[in-house]
């Protein structure tokens, strides 16, 4: 991966796109604003090159990959003055559907990338990390998202464009990284993907990574109390045509800046 280097008379100007993934559930300040991977990684460039950053974070759990393209790469576009990194992903939830049209999300994928292109936005392409250890029906989503991931494999390749492949980290698959409800990370997973998105950009050695050893067993009132509190609200939300998106605005629509903290 490309060096990346910082005008200390510019900041650097990153804006994050994607879903719950990017706009960091599971990774939460004491007030339960989400805090997630991206903007650890905008406080440690600031911290590793002691200047400013400034950020934005456009992404909002529970969207499909369409609608991340069609409302937040013009969203990243319009902002005053323009990004000069971007990172995107998408598709998890696209992943969990009855059916997913992989060529379709290629497509969409493509388009996103080539609008960042001709602006002239450097753009880091992310595949998201593989949840499907504790989730039913899992081979099936593994299947999907290890699809995706050769797709932009290649896409990214065609394009010279920067692709770092979280789905095949084997560490984070381990269910320490893994919030309660099995499908988003905890703070140890987003400081993880944080870690490894620093690492390619040289400014990380080593991820962080937690002791081996095995996680606790799931009792049946474990996983009776996962799938009320989990499982059904979520299918209930898919039969009523329902979204966590809904009503929702990303939690940094325009530039913040972030300064170095150590």
């Amino acid at each position: 991966m490309r060096e990346l280097t910082i005008d200390e008379q510019t900041p650097l100007r990153m804006a994050s796109l994607g879903d719950s993934f990017t706009e960091g559930v599971g990774d939460e300040y004491a007030d339960g604003t989400a805090r997630g991977w991206a903007d650890r990684v905008a406080q440690g460039l600031a911290d590793a090159h002691g200047t400013e950053v400034r950020f934005a974070n456009l992404a909002i759990r529970g969207l499909l990959l369409e609608q991340i393209v069609t409302t937040q790469v013009e969203a990243a576009l319009a902002l005053d003055p323009a990004p000069t990194l971007v990172t995107f992903n998408g598709g998890g939830n696209d992943m969990l559907r009855p059916r997913m049209d992989a060529a379709r999300m290629v497509g969409l994928i493509t388009e996103a990338l080539d609008a960042f292109s001709t602006a002239g936005i450097r753009v880091v392409a992310l595949a998201g990390p593989d949840p499907t250890g504790g989730l039913p029906l899992g081979q099936t989503i593994r299947r999907r998202g290890a699809e995706l991931t050769d797709a932009m494999t290649a896409l990214t390749a065609a394009r010279g464009v920067d692709f770092i492949d979280i789905f095949h980290d084997s560490e984070i698959q381990r269910p320490q990284y893994w919030a309660e409800d099995r499908l988003h990370m905890g703070p140890d997973g987003h400081r993880r993907v944080a870690d490894l998105v620093l690492r390619a950009f040289g400014r990380v050695e080593t991820p962080h990574a937690l002791p081996a050893g095995e996680p606790p067993r799931k009792s049946v009132s474990d996983q009776l109390r996962y799938g009320r509190s989990h499982l059904l609200p979520w299918v209930g939300r898919r039969l009523r045509g329902r979204s966590s998106a809904d009503g929702r605005i990303a939690k940094h629509q325009q530039w913040a800046t972030l300064t170095p903290q150590q």
